[in-house]
């Protein structure tokens, strides 16, 4: 799980640049949708504003990035997950649109261009990248990392600048020591509760789709979101998002209070714990800013 590659990628110049009240720099993120059905989130950072994942349509996709006054035209570059549906439904005709850059795995990659729209697309905008690989955007550092699902060499992210430091981890079975390195240092946690186990045990899934979930390249349960954090807290980080919860086995209130206790029992910092939301499926969230004058250190 632990792959290394050597830093490379590209330098752009950015358009937006998040500022602090008082000029400070920032960097902000808010989710346009997260679950089963559809993925998307926006990074902004002085280098630009970034996408992770187009799995509900382009209209949704510009109307969520509307709610902060953000034009498609604004993107800089959109960074994939994988290749299941509700990661790149809205993906090829998003890109075509924008002519936005496209960033994955060269195995993603195939994959969505081996569906219908996604063999209409630019083979200029897509950029095969490594697991372990460091791409650089003027101060922007975002680095993919390996992540165990039942997809085609998938992988999730973290986007670091200036001292500040995003990470988000979904659609993963398991967590290991690699995947935590990458968390540690984190500002911002944009973190995978799918599920709570008895809600999915007596639920109405098959057996072989349970067994799915709960197996090592599924997802991670709400107590699984909360051990994670548990490893991971420090006194730097500003905020936690739970994300890709299941509509069938999760209540976003359930896995709101699971993480709430466990932040409550492990916070012993000065300070007020990390603010928690909870990422819907049919809302955007509120935009987030975070800002850490300490450097990221420990996963680039």
């Amino acid at each position: 799980m632990c792959a290394e590659a050597k830093p490379g990628g590209e330098s752009f110049a950015g358009r937006a640049e998040p500022t602090g009240e008082e000029g400070g720099r920032v960097v902000e993120f808010f989710s346009i949708a997260s679950g089963s059905s559809g993925n998307c989130v926006c990074i902004g950072t002085e280098a630009g504003r970034f996408l992770v994942d187009a799995g509900i349509s382009t209209k949704r996709i510009a109307a969520g990035l509307q709610t902060q006054w953000i034009q498609g035209e604004d993107i800089r570059g959109l960074f994939v997950t994988h290749e299941h549906s509700d990661h790149i439904k809205g993906l090829p005709v998003l890109v075509k649109k924008y002519r936005i850059p496209v960033y994955g795995t060269a195995e993603t990659l195939r994959k969505i261009r081996a569906t219908a729209q996604g063999a209409e697309l630019p083979g200029e905008l897509l950029h095969p990248i490594q697991a372990g690989e460091t791409l650089r955007f003027d101060r922007l550092k975002v680095k993919a990392f390996s992540v165990p699902h039942d997809a085609a060499n998938p992988v999730a992210y973290t986007f670091c600048e200036n001292g500040t430091k995003i990470a988000l981890a979904t659609d993963l079975g398991y967590v290991d020591e690699c995947i935590l390195r990458q968390l540690r240092d984190a500002n911002l946690l944009y973190i995978e509760s799918n599920y709570d186990r008895n809600m999915l045990l007596v639920g109405i899934y098959p057996y072989p789709l349970k067994q799915r979930i709960l197996g090592e390249y599924g997802h991670l349960s709400n107590d699984d979101s909360a051990a994670v954090v548990r490893s991971v807290l420090h006194e730097n980080l500003k905020a936690v998002v739970l994300a890709h919860l299941s509509k069938e086995n999760n209540y976003p209130e359930l896995a709101y209070q699971t993480m709430e206790n466990e932040l409550r029992a492990s916070w012993h910092y000065a300070g007020e714990p990390p603010r928690l939301l909870v990422a819907r499926r049919d809302e955007p969230t509120e935009m987030i800013t975070v800002s850490c004058g300490e450097p990221c250190v420990g996963s680039l």
